[in-house]
Parts: C-alpha cells; structure tokens; sequence
C-alpha cells in the first residue's frame, strides 16, 4: 500500500483519507447507510379537516417520544461516556417533541395556513434554520442539526417509513454512511458492527466520542466514501491512522489482518496490568480512578482495576421519567455502589442537568433555555430548587454511612455557592440526625467540578472553600475556546493542548497543592495515554477516565520517570503555540 487513490476513484482498491477518531482495524463486509432525500408532499387542507391533521401530527409526535425513550433505554447498556454523551442528545430531542417551538410552530401553521403536518415541519424547520443562521454564536447556529433530525422521525413517522435499524446485520459488518447522528449509534452493537465510516464528522463530537467508548475503529470525514458502494464490498478501516480501504487486495488483506492481530495481543498484554501498581519509575504512585455513568459499570470498574470512582455522575437517577426519585430510591442506588466498591473511595457528582432536561413538575418550568450549556443547570438549578438538591444531599449522607464517599459539585463558578451548599448539606443533616438516620461521620469531603474558566482563575480562592478538585477538561476546552466539539465545522479547532487550557489546568492544580488539597483530571485527556507524562508533569496524582482507559495509562505511567515528566512540562508551558506544544509532548512520548 505505496500509493493512495484520491477520493471517488474508481479502481480494484480504493484507499481513502479521513479522522482516524477511534484506534483499532476492523475488515469486513460493507454495510451502506441510505440517507437519501424524501419528497416532501404538500397539499392545502379543507376547512373541516384542519383538526384531524392537527390529531395526525400529534399521534406522530407520541410515537417520536415513544421511539426515543426505547432509544435511550437502548443507550444504558452503552458505555459510560458514550450513554452520557447519548443520553443527553436524546433527552434534548425528547424536549423538542415534547413542547418546543418545532412542535407549536408546525400545529400553528397547519391550523393558520391549513397545510398537511409533513409539509408544517418542513417550514418550521426552515424558519428556525433562518433564525439560527443569523446567529454569531457558533454552538447555537449549530443546533439546527438537533432540530433537522427531530423533523426527520416526525416525518417519518407522518410517512409511516420505517427506520432500518442494524441490528439484522451480518456479524463483523463495517457501518458507512454519509453521517451517523447520536440516535443512529445509539444502535450499533459492538458484537455486530467492527467498525465505522462516514463522510461527515469531526474527531470531537458525538459520534467519536462513543465510537471511542464502544471500542469501534472509526474513521470520519472521508470525502468520497460512499461514491459506487455496495453492500457486501470487503472493507477495511484503519482507525489508527485514518484509512478507509474499499475492495482490498489480498495483500491489503494479509497485512492488515496481521496487524488486526497484533493489536488483539497487546490488549490481552494490558488485561495483565490490573494487579499492578500505578507506580512511576522512580517510585511516585498515581491513583487511577474510573468514570461511572451507570451502577451495572461498577464490576467493569474493577476489572480494570480501578482504585477508586472518580466521577459517579448521578443523571441517570434523573433522566428520562415521570417522577422524580425520591430520597430512598437515591439512597438504595447510591448505597449498593459504594459497598460494591469494597471500601474504595467513591466521588459522585450531584446531578449535572438543567430544568429542560427533567420531566414531570420541571418540564417547562422555566421555558426553552437559548442556550443550555450556558444557562441553568447543574449546581445552579440546585440552589435554585433547593428541594432538589436537598434531597440529593441527604441521600448521599445516609449512602456515606456505608464507605468512603466524597461529594463533588458541578458549574461551580464562585465561592459563594460552594458555602450555600455547604450550609444547605448541614442542615440536611442535622434534620437526619433528629430523625435518627444513619450519615457520614464526618460530613463527606466536598469538592469543586473546575470546567468554567471563571473557576480556574478563582482556584486559589475556591481552594479555601474546597476539600478537592476535580479538573473537567472536556468543558473547560470548550469554554475556553468558545467551540462546540460536536460541530464539525470548529470540531478542529478544539484542542486541548491550546496555551490558555494549559495554563487553565496549571493555575487550578498549583493552587490545589499550596492549599494541600487533592486535585484530579477527569476529562477525556485522562485517559488519553498522550497526555499522561504533561498531566503528571504538571503535578496531577489522581486521574479518573473511562474503565476501557485503566489499563493503557497505567502501562504509560509505569514507563514515565516524573522528574523528567516536569521539565518537559516547564519546557511545554513556557510555549505560545499549540503545534509546537503538541510536538514537544510526541516527541517524550516517543522518547520516555
């Protein structure tokens, strides 16, 4: 494989260029996804039949919901990283046929222009793009693909087409399509599909983000991909370093099998580092902790021999119900994880949502957020409705009388709101102690989620309010840098390693050591093994990832020498530009 044929060329093997976003060879059997245009019909209603089209469209808004809670029961058994990252997506596509303005604009315009529901969507959905184009903020224009799906499941639930799923694939298949939305993966079973292509997408958003977490060798963005394709053509792609292969030579074949085989030992190779220790070199231990989105992760955990929970988030308990859980149902829950853990420390996050994203009492509450990244949510909606958040409190303080648990509070961006928390967690539990319940003895250590810039250039002073740190890089890249990851026209653009995020990440982790605070990284550079030797170097101990990552950062930390790790680290962070960055932390990888 000397030579690569550009883009749409015909001939007997086609080796196309794209993101190679998840790592990993797979070969097999193309598995082509359709995404052709539908015609749209469009046809003037009579008078008297205006409110059956209303009753028509609203029957295919129920069955979008119904589709979409089935969609999101499917995404539970999905990773951590990739159900959260999933979950959120479906719960905000769950809110747009609920009650958005998607959905009263179209009833508005069947019952005052009395046209047909498909042709209704279609106008909204070109009214809201219009209103989105005008806008400068990037992470809002770019919500126009949330809305252009959601209008696509109601139109075909108007049309009565049938979306094809994959789940009658034959076993090995490699997925193509031009794009795969969040719902689409939501699909996938990684005991079917080996990997993934696509013509559309960005090595930071959604769909990478899982592929990474289901294990599936991806690669995005290659032009061309599905020009003359067929199903059933041998494929492979090279995730690794973003190859895509249609109709291999035998050679092609034999070369990428042997490495397909390799890459199988060197994983069972890691499955031999859980017993041992994360310890440097020169005898520095780093803790190891997993990220945990659902409880049925928990044995996954420690499999990969985990230390610890580094981030339970607690959405779940939230997400996609009629009701509320109530201060038992968080406790039972929350009390299994930690004496699943065997004494281990367990750090979970009070919920990180917004009003738009509970059902029930909250659904509406406080109108459709502009901007939900920025708006309210998280630990700002718990002050807001302190019985919400109360109730969590109390529920972690009973679940902290069985083992080792810290509660870490998400969007903190000042001082004062890690004291009104710390006041409401008092009087949450002296209200216990009068009842008679069994809490935490002492109170559980209370930390500060720094994901907002605000928070990190405040991290001397949240220190002293703090018993921890836990770094978010995933948001704090994109606040810092003002791009949304999952929009593939900035996607590029979101770099970790920029000056400003570093510096971010350095301030947060000296101002938790002069405090003698613990500090951890819990975004996706955790456990990334790139970035092990900068994190360590720059004076990070504690690092929590997904499960799957345990094994490969553990390998890189048992090579590292820490003293050489922080004069890189220096050398790195007296640099202005991220190339150069990024070349000086390959270059010690390479070399340590």
């Amino acid at each position: 494989m000397k030579t690569e044929t550009p883009a749409g060329a015909a001939g007997p093997a086609r080796t196309l260029r794209g993101l190679g976003v998840s790592p990993g060879i797979a070969i097999g059997p193309a598995h082509v996804v359709e995404s052709g245009a539908v015609a749209i019909p469009e046809y003037t209603l009579p008078p008297e039949e205006v409110e059956a089209e209303v009753a028509r469209f609203q029957e295919a808004a129920a069955k979008a919901r119904r589709q979409i809670r089935k969609l999101k029961s499917k995404a539970l058994v999905l990773p951590d990283s990739a159900s959260e990252e999933i979950g959120f997506l479906l719960d905000a596509h769950l809110q747009m046929v609920t009650n958005s303005r998607l959905t009263r604009g179209a009833e508005k315009r069947i019952r005052e222009q009395r046209v047909n529901a498909e042709a209704a969507i279609q106008a909204e959905i070109a009214s809201i793009a219009e209103s989105f184009a005008g806008m400068t903020d990037a992470y809002l224009a770019a919500r126009i693909g949330d809305v252009r799906e959601v209008g696509r499941r109601l139109t075909r639930n108007l049309m009565r087409q049938e979306f094809k799923a994959f789940s009658h694939l034959p076993p090995g298949s490699i997925v193509l399509a031009e794009e795969l939305t969040p719902a689409d993966t939501a699909l996938l079973d990684p005991r079917i599909v080996a990997g993934i292509a696509t013509v559309l997408g960005g090595a930071e958003g959604h769909t990478a983000i899982m592929a990474r977490s289901l294990g599936l060798p991806a690669v995005l963005g290659a032009a061309g991909l599905l020009a003359g394709l067929k199903n059933g053509t041998p494929v492979i792609v090279d995730g690794i370093q973003g190859r895509v292969i249609i109709d291999p030579t035998p050679e092609m074949l034999e070369e990428y099998g042997v490495r397909r085989a390799q890459r199988e030992r060197e994983r069972e190779q890691l499955k031999g580092l859980r017993k041992l220790p994360a310890v440097t070199r020169d005898g520095t231990a780093i803790t190891l902790q997993a990220n945990l989105e659902l409880p049925r992760d928990l044995e996954h955990a420690l499999e990969n021999g985990a230390q610890g929970i580094g981030l339970l988030r607690t959405e779940f308990l939230f997400m996609n119900r009629d009701q509320l859980p109530d201060e038992d149902e968080q406790y039972e829950v929350l009390r299994s994880i930690i004496e699943g853990m065997g004494g281990r420390t367990v750090t979970a996050r009070t919920m990180d949502v917004g009003g738009e994203k509970l059902a029930g009492w909250m659904a509406g509450r406080y109108g459709d957020p502009p901007n939900p990244a920025l708006g309210l949510r998280a630990v700002r909606l718990g002050l807001r409705e302190p019985k919400l958040l109360e109730t969590q409190l109390a529920a972690m303080l009973r679940a902290g009388a069985h083992g080792p648990l810290r509660i870490l509070l998400p969007m903190i961006c000042n001082v004062s709101e890690v004291q009104k928390v710390r006041e409401m967690m008092g009087q949450v539990a002296r209200r216990l102690r009068r009842r008679g319940a069994a809490i935490a003895d002492p109170l559980p250590p209370v930390g500060v989620m720094v994901e907002i810039p605000g928070a990190a250039l405040s991290a001397d002073a949240l220190a002293y309010a703090a018993d921890f740190f836990a770094i978010g890089t995933n948001d704090l890249t994109q606040y810092t840098l003002a791009i949304d990851r999952s929009d593939e026209q900035v996607a590029t653009l979101y770099d970790p390693l920029h000056p400003a995020v570093l510096r971010l990440i350095q301030f947060t982790v000296e101002a938790a050591l002069r405090s003698r605070i613990p500090v951890s990284v819990c975004g996706e550079i955790a456990g990334d093994p790139r970035y092990t030797a900068l994190l360590l170097g720059l004076g990070v101990r504690e690092l929590s990832m997904s499960p799957p990552s345990i094994p490969k950062v553990k390998q890189r930390i048992r090579s590292l020498d820490v003293i050489e790790a922080a004069r890189r680290a220096r050398v790195i962070m007296d640099q202005s530009d991220s190339g150069r960055i990024a070349a000086l932390l390959d270059d010690f990888n390479t070399v340590a």
